[in-house]
């Protein structure tokens, strides 16, 4: 059923390939729940804004990523916004708006192996590096700090014996498809 007002309005903010965005789009094409109305990357050569295009998305490169009325303006009427891959600290301005509103999906099971720095392949040779059994994704609200907000949702994934980062990689990001639509379909249904 539709709801009154229909879907949630989400805005995903992305720096690279998208295959989050994409696992989005796929998971929330028709949904009555929440739609993916906009995409904003920081990178005009950010594979993500290819992916939203030919969803039919409209898509916003930010001419300076760290001004917040920039970036404030290209969020414009979306109730829910969703870091995926998105490589710059929100400024503070934009978190207080979106407040309990805004999350990030994070290639490890945080707190662990997050922070300033910790994206992409870095996590995964942490991750192997400190001879855990368990990595896997995670999502969690947006504050003024990286990787800090409150745990939302986790997905594990066995860390396998003779494991590279790449190979780990591949498998944390299949739970990463499956995490980050749940977990904004749930916090659509909350605020919507």
């Amino acid at each position: 059923m539709t709801k009154p007002g229909g879907p949630v309005r989400v805005a995903v903010l992305v720096s690279g390939g998208g295959t989050n965005l994409q696992a989005l789009l796929d998971a929330l094409h028709e949904s009555p729940i929440a739609r993916v109305t906009r995409v904003i990357s920081n990178r005009p050569d950010a594979g993500a804004l290819a992916r939203a295009r030919r969803a039919g998305v409209p898509t916003t490169v930010l001419r300076d990523a760290n001004d917040p009325a920039e970036l404030q303006a290209a969020l414009g009427d979306a109730q829910l916004v969703v870091l995926a891959g998105y490589l710059k600290l929100v400024h503070a301005a934009v978190v207080a708006r979106f407040r309990g509103r805004m999350i990030n999906i994070h290639p490890a099971l945080l707190p662990d192996f997050g922070g300033p720095g910790m994206y992409g392949r870095r996590v995964h040779e942490a991750v192997l590096a400190s001879g855990v059994k368990e990595s896997g994704a995670t999502v969690h609200l947006v504050d003024e700090e990286f990787d800090r907000g409150e745990i939302i949702g986790q997905e594990k994934v066995r860390v396998e014996p003779g494991d590279t980062p790449d190979a780990l990689a591949a498998r944390v990001l299949e739970a990463e498809h499956r995490l980050l639509p749940r977990m904004v379909l749930e916090l659509a249904r909350r605020i919507g």
